[in-house]
């Protein structure tokens, strides 16, 4: 199991931000591009297009699976990759956990598909690649890399151990147990495989039989067999004899709990387990507890209480959407999007929130600005956003979003002067942000009848990318309205 600090370390971990719907549209083009040159039989230029795909959007699993079927078919299944891989792959490997140990999760990400379109069967690699998802939060994309290496190896211990922990974490405890029964057949002195095993299949019984933890093994008293265990380490602590050896970090922690109400860092720890395990209601009556004693003073409460209404938002979310992929029927479609439409409501309360107790914070502001839009809240994004406009990395973002959101409401003026704004800003003359922003800008300016203004904008996006979105018939009809003029 992790130690505490390991579990702050973990949940302090932050990924790439939100994709815009731009990036969203052009690695779908990418994605679309590398199936045709799969379909050729051109595996390596399919690779390239899939690697960019995994590296930009980590949360796709689709993406990685192409990704790895693709490079099956290369190397025709043969379990061992390119010719002298072994010689090349460590050098990625190294760039992957580098990458990583700095947050830059693309690079880190790139690293680690370079290193498996060496050998897509090396385990070192599989390993490495699945402990950046999991620093991700990305269980889906972790355990697909997790049984990947599984298929190569079913009796490797650390494949096996961290496997375990991914299934567990998602309920999936039949799974979780046998890949901890392989650890253990193994090495049958792993002490903490034997105990895991049993603890998840009371876990399992829970999880079946819809009982509360309250409910199971209940005392004389009334209080459950943890509660007594827990009681009994906190009298013997504080009598001074030797402490129940057995006890589990979690259990310890609410014994020192019982030892000390007012001890706030316990509370904490306590909920980072909770949110580890994606047991978010356990999480949120923690942190509530912590708030009593705590106050709303204490920041500390609550970023973390916010934190897990974001994780449990999107985890509601997701359970909905991948009910759509199994039925995409009227009422689960109609489901999902209610469940989106509360998911968006509440980022936007959390993020109001944050950016009201850090004022000076333009990531906060920006972050705001593109929920509130994204709720239709185009006057409070506009707001927003313009407190981000100082912010020098994301001016160019900021100047995008906020030109869209002065022509949702009418402003056609002051839309186009934010997106002009947006181009000059673009730090990357050939960026997808300078791209959409030409793109918009040039758009607009037809439906303003300023031909030579659109014509401009048009023409120097035509330049970077002549099969951008349909460039080249806008410059067509321009050319019409001209010679029609």
């Amino acid at each position: 199991m992790e130690s505490n600090q390991q579990i702050a370390n973990r949940d302090s971990a932050r990924g790439p931000g939100p994709l815009t719907a731009a990036t969203r549209q052009r690695l779908q083009k990418l994605f679309e591009h590398g199936q045709r040159s799969a379909d050729k039989n051109d595996y390596d230029y399919a690779n390239q297009l899939y690697s960019q795909c995994v590296s930009e959007d980590p949360s796709s699993i689709l993406y990685l699976q192409h990704f790895f079927a693709n490079l099956q078919n290369k190397y025709g299944d043969n379990k061992k990759g390119a010719k002298l891989a072994g010689l090349k792959i460590k050098s990625h490997r190294s760039a992957l956990s580098k990458a990583a140990g700095k947050g830059k999760w693309e690079k880190a990400l790139q690293a680690g598909c370079a290193a498996l379109a060496l050998n897509p069967w090396d385990t070192a690699s599989l390993l490495a690649m699945a402990k950046a998802y999991d620093e991700l939060h990305i269980d889906e994309c972790q355990l697909f890399l997790l049984r990947w290496a599984l298929a190569v190896d079913a009796k490797d211990i650390e494949v096996n151990r961290q496997a375990a922990f991914t299934l567990q974490r998602m309920g999936q405890f039949d799974q979780a147990i046998a890949c901890w029964q392989r650890v253990a057949q193994a090495n049958p002195q792993d002490d903490e495989a034997r105990q895991t095993i049993a603890r998840l299949s009371v876990e399992k019984t829970i999880e079946e039989g819809g009982y509360s933890q309250d409910s199971l093994g209940v005392g004389e008293d009334g209080a459950s067999n943890t509660e007594v265990k827990v009681a009994q380490f906190s009298k013997q602590a504080k009598e001074g004899t030797d402490a129940d050896k057995s006890l589990t970090p979690e259990e310890r922690l609410k014994a020192a709990i019982i030892e000390d109400p007012t001890d706030v860092e316990s509370y904490l720890q306590l909920a980072d387990i909770c949110i580890h395990e994606t047991r978010y209601s356990d999480a949120e009556y923690v942190l509530t507890r912590a708030t009593e004693v705590a106050g709303s003073a204490d920041f500390r409460v609550v970023e973390r209480m916010e934190g897990v209404l974001l994780r449990r938002a999107a985890q509601q979310l997701a359970i909905a959407e991948q009910q759509v992929q199994n039925d995409p029927s009227e009422e689960n479609e109609q489901l999902a999007a209610r469940i989106r439409s509360q998911v968006n409501q509440v980022e936007v309360e959390v993020y109001a929130a944050r950016s009201d107790r850090e004022p000076g914070n333009t990531r906060m502001k920006y972050e705001l600005g593109l929920r509130l839009k994204r709720v239709g809240k185009y006057k409070e994004a506009i707001s927003a956003l313009q407190g981000a406009r100082s912010d020098t990395k994301q001016r160019a973002n900021v100047l995008l979003e906020l030109g869209e959101c002065f022509q949702r409401i009418e402003q056609f003026k002051l839309a186009l002067t934010n997106y002009e704004e947006s181009i000059v800003a673009c730090a990357e003359p050939d960026s997808e942000t300078r791209r959409l922003a030409l793109y918009r800008a040039g758009v607009l300016s037809t439906g303003m009848k300023e031909i030579d203004r659109a014509e401009r904008h048009l023409t120097e996006l035509a330049g970077l990318d002549f099969g951008y979105k349909d460039v080249a018939d806008r410059l067509d009809k321009l050319g019409q309205l001209r010679d029609s003029g």
